[in-house]
């Protein structure tokens, strides 16, 4: 009797150690298995098409508020479950469905404005709820949880987000970044009509 409660609790004990061996390489896989990347989009050009320009100024608080309003709109946001505040960098808050609960989901951005007036956000921290995960695990969760534009690719790989803001579609007119300087609060935009949506060619 003694002994066959012996062989069993050393059979718990593998079938015990067995299942933690197995979910540890589980996680372990998960850490260390690389993200795939993403392809940014072919940049375009406004200054290419003949139309008006015009330039428009704006603050961090004015633009936290048209964007967070985009959001909303966006995503179907009708919770604000998602929200950007800028002040040095840009931030995302947010949560995400994981683990059947919701999930904070803290990313801190640098914006870099590219030469044609898009914008790549350099990710610099990242949260996942309480979870220790590589960033671009992070954002490869982020990207698959949530439904982006076409003009928004989020490179894991790289750990960032391309906003390709010259293809937004957003009417008769396209917008570029001129100045994006967060320090300072200088925030500047140039916004072209086409002469196409005009009826002038």
């Amino acid at each position: 009797m003694k002994e066959s409660r012996q062989k069993n609790w050393k059979r718990l004990f593998v079938i015990l150690m067995t299942v933690n061996i197995t979910i540890l390489l589980a996680i372990v896989m998960f850490i260390m298995w690389p993200v795939p990347g993403e392809e940014f989009p072919d940049k375009q050009y406004i200054e290419e098409e003949a139309g008006a320009e015009f330039t428009i100024q704006s603050s961090k608080n004015n633009l936290t508020q048209l964007v967070n309003e985009y959001i909303d709109k966006l995503l179907k946001d009708k919770d604000d479950k998602y929200a950007i505040s800028l002040d040095q960098e840009v931030h995302l808050m947010g949560t995400i469905e994981a683990f059947e609960a919701e999930v904070p989901v803290n990313i801190t951005f640098d914006p870099i404005v590219q030469e044609n007036g898009d914008v790549i956000l350099q990710s610099t921290e990242m949260s996942l709820g309480l979870l220790r995960l590589p960033k671009d695990k992070i954002l490869k969760y982020v990207n698959d949880k949530i439904n982006t534009p076409d003009w928004v690719v989020i490179n894991p790989k790289e750990e960032s987000i391309y906003i390709a803001l010259t293809q937004m579609d957003i009417g008769n007119f396209k917008v570029r970044v001129q100045q994006f300087d967060l320090e300072n609060d200088q925030l500047s935009f140039r916004i072209k009509i086409p002469n196409e949506t005009l009826g002038l060619e």
